[in-house]
């Protein structure tokens, strides 16, 4: 099991992003990613699947454009539950959008496209835990083609994702490595999983990654435009926030207090909420 400072049941809660055009935005996150809309307060809205709040949006066209050399978001991942709903995905994204990858990573089948204004997005589903292939407590991850035809066939016809999904991870792309690697896992605490080809894979426990950090473009400035606002790490109870609160600040980190938790920034000026469950 990979070394780690964070509980084995930290997961991703909600990712925020700053667009200019929300009405457009948010939209596409409904009829093409499969979201429900939870909450609209006019400049903001919510967007889920079931009762759980997964994406929050908020108006921003007062803030200029992220720029080529800005660290930020990758791509946010929703993760669903099974193939059948990955499958009933790609129907929706294939009727109304522009597929951009699709890809069998070993671990997982996943699906990539651009909303609106140029944030990644990843729809997959994974395979069982059993099936990940793993050496010396890492596990292996690949980039495969997709057998999207096999996928088609078990298509449901389901207009919206199912009410279990979730975000898995959150990917990003940093202006360093180490810098990432300080904070996010000798700081924050989170294992490594994997590390190859210009990027590291980390998590909580023994899942392929809760966070993707890399530098395949290049990056080199901190993340200041639209684009990724936030993104939600959630620990279970508030003895495991407070923990991470302790160390964060052992570390040098400064806090913020927020609802329901604590708000820092990464290496790259990216924010970084834990909240408890």
């Amino acid at each position: 099991m990979p070394v780690t400072s964070l509980p084995l049941e930290t997961t991703v809660g909600r990712v925020a992003l700053r667009v200019a055009d929300l009405d457009r935005v948010a939209a596409f996150y409904r009829s093409v990613v499969g979201l429900d809309t939870i909450r609209d307060a006019g400049d903001s809205v919510v967007l889920g699947a079931g009762e759980r709040s997964l994406l929050v949006l908020e108006r921003t066209p007062e803030m200029p454009a992220r720029t080529r050399d800005e660290a930020g978001l990758f791509h946010t991942a929703f993760r669903v539950p099974d193939r059948a709903a990955l499958a009933d995905a790609l129907d929706r994204i294939e009727a109304d959008w522009q597929l951009t990858g699709a890809s069998d990573h070993r671990v997982s089948e996943a699906l990539y496209l651009d909303d609106p204004e140029g944030n990644g997005v990843e729809i997959y589903c994974d395979r069982p835990e059993s099936e990940w292939p793993t050496t010396d407590g890492r596990v292996q991850m690949d980039t495969l083609p997709l057998d999207t035809e096999s996928l088609r066939t078990e298509a449901s016809g389901d207009d919206g994702v199912p009410a279990a999904t979730d975000v898995g991870h959150v990917h990003l792309e940093v202006s360093s490595l180490s810098a990432a690697r300080e904070f996010y896992v000798e700081t924050l605490g989170l294992g490594v999983r994997q590390e190859f080809r210009g990027a590291l894979f980390v998590a909580a426990g023994t899942y392929h990654h809760h966070v993707g950090l890399n530098r395949w473009k290049e990056r080199s400035a901190p993340a200041s435009g639209r684009g990724l606002a936030w993104f939600e790490l959630r620990v279970p109870g508030r003895e495991a926030l407070t923990g991470v609160r302790d160390r964060l600040r052992e570390g040098g980190v400064d806090i913020s207090e927020t609802d329901d938790g604590i708000a820092v920034s990464d290496s790259d000026g990216i924010g970084v909420r834990i909240s408890w469950a």
